[in-house]
């Protein structure tokens, strides 16, 4: 299963009502995310730090909490940059990093509310500092679209996983899914 990562964008920013409005308000606004971007890390690592699957996961090796407040740094400014307009530099980015936790087996029961933490922390900062209702609006959409590419990747991969290890058709896959889901 190959993922077309520009059409799940655009087909997430139209669900989410993610406007050119939202995009110009993002990247008038990237110095000042970039400016918050380590305190936010402080809080996601903060929050998935006092679980102890997650500790253990983002303390496996030496130096990887480290990197991972780097990457979630450059993560978080660049929903406000957009990379590329928001395009397909910025969908693939969005994918692979979906695609890392689930390698590293960071589960969606610790993204979500790590993910809310970091909205609500955002929420208290744009608050303090003055900033716009509609910056709010605009960054909370653009977390959840990213969120959905991260949920998005479980799926696929999983499902790709699956394929490929019993050479069942999507077609099978599905109706099994439906099937099952249908007897809880």
């Amino acid at each position: 299963m190959t993922m077309d990562t520009l059409a799940f964008m655009t087909k997430l920013e139209n669900r989410f009502g993610f406007t050119p409005e939202d995009k110009f308000i993002l990247k008038s606004n990237a110095d000042w995310g970039l400016e918050i971007a380590s305190e936010m890390a402080d809080y996601f690592y903060g929050y998935l730090g006092r679980d102890a699957e997650m500790n253990a996961i983002l303390n496996q090796s030496e130096g990887r909490i480290h990197r991972l407040r780097e990457t979630f740094i450059l993560w978080f400014h660049e929903m406000f940059t957009g990379i590329d307009d928001w395009g397909a530099g910025y969908s693939q980015r969005r994918w692979q990093i979906g695609v890392v936790h689930v390698k590293v087996g960071i589960g969606p029961q610790h993204i979500v509310p790590a993910m809310a933490t970091v909205v609500h922390e955002v929420g208290k900062k744009l608050k303090i500092e003055g900033k716009s209702e509609e910056l709010q609006e605009a960054l909370g959409r653009i977390c959840m679209i990213d969120l959905a590419f991260i949920e998005q990747s479980y799926v696929e991969v999983s499902t790709s996983a699956i394929l490929k290890e019993t050479g069942w058709s999507a077609a099978l896959f599905k109706r099994l899914i439906t099937t099952g889901a249908a007897s809880m």
